[in-house]
């Protein structure tokens, strides 16, 4: 073995080479100098300490001590270690010390995402509701399709959602619902009467569909092929204002949810609101996060954002729809 260790080697080896454990021995016999006081003070045994410097050494291929001194004495290569390991154990000890204060109410930024649908109505209130949770939080929103709203999830990119899609691995993720909510016939002001066969009324009309990229759309035609009804293919859009604004210019119809028609609340006097003529489809909604990760912050915005549906969302849906106010249905608190 030879006795001298670049600063840049040992850098350069640090993953492979040396262990936390490794420089705390390091440490302790450097400020000792004696293999038993070294072992005293860690709480080892004394041929633990020895083999665990002897590891090192042999590891980088130089010595680190010379042990035929008394009291035992740093060698050059173990001089140039020790700058960088009370460095290394120093910055460990503080980011121990960090966590040990952390709480959820010291979060620097909390990501959050949430489908477009409700973008309008509920984004702002759970941006509010959550700075005055986390007043010195910067919170970061992001709104989109549900799958995208999920992956983002999935992929760290968000902190918490609010979705229509559950994350494939749901042991990973704490899911609350918060709502179910029952599609709508959304059809142009005066173009259908429900008296009417609907087949033959809405294959007369533009169909106006939700993408079926997204997973709304998908839903939508997957039931409407079930029924065994093939609507010509005229529009497609992603978001929910493009396609009841589409509806109301192109005398057409849609099938749609309450809090989507909400979301496009300025073309709603350009459209009628039908109970669906056929059987009925739902979809969930559901606030997600990372379990243990952010404390009872969840279950406190699924009980806020609960209330604002029940109380506000709903009952605002209800006065421009009276005959379908049983559409919607806000779940207790439920956990799955």
């Amino acid at each position: 073995m030879t006795d001298t260790l670049s600063t840049s080697s040992i850098l350069n080896d640090f993953p492979d080479r040396l262990t936390l454990r490794g420089l705390r021995v390091f440490i302790a016999l450097e400020n000792t100098k004696s293999v038993a006081e070294a072992a005293k003070n860690l709480g080892l045994s004394k041929s633990n300490v020895s083999q665990q410097i002897t590891t090192m050494e042999q590891n980088l291929g130089t010595l680190l001590f010379d042990r035929k001194q008394k009291p035992i004495s740093l060698t050059p290569a173990g001089q140039v270690l020790s700058l960088h390991a009370h460095r290394v154990v120093a910055m460990l000890l503080a980011a121990e010390a960090s966590l040990g204060e952390f709480t959820v109410a010291s979060l620097p930024v909390l990501n959050c995402a949430i489908i477009d649908d409700l973008d309008a109505s509920l984004t702002p209130l759970m941006a509010t509701s959550l700075q005055t949770q986390l007043p010195r939080s910067f919170i970061n929103t992001f709104s989109g399709r549900s799958d995208h709203v999920t992956a983002r999830l999935e992929a760290r990119e968000a902190d918490i959602a609010v979705t229509a899609t559950i994350p494939t691995n749901t042991i990973k993720f704490q899911v609350q619902q918060l709502c179910r909510e029952q599609f709508v016939l959304v059809t142009a002001r005066g173009v259908y009467q429900p008296t009417n066969d609907w087949r033959s009324a809405l294959r007369a009309l533009p169909w106006v569909q939700y993408s079926e990229a997204m997973p709304m759309g998908q839903l939508v035609a997957t039931h409407l092929k079930r029924l065994g009804f093939d609507a010509p293919r005229r529009f497609s859009f992603e978001t929910s204002r493009s396609v009841i604004a589409t509806v109301a210019r192109t005398g057409g119809w849609t099938l749609a949810t309450p809090l989507s028609i909400l979301d496009a609340s300025r073309f709603r006097g350009l459209v009628d609101i039908h109970p669906l003529p056929f059987a009925n489809i739902s979809r969930q909604i559901y606030l997600v996060n990372r379990i243990n990760e952010l404390g009872a912050l969840p279950e406190v915005l699924a009980k806020q954002l609960r209330d604002f549906l029940q109380n506000e969302l709903f009952p605002e849906f209800t006065k421009t729809a009276s005959n379908i106010s049983q559409s919607l249905d806000v779940f207790s608190e439920t956990v799955i």
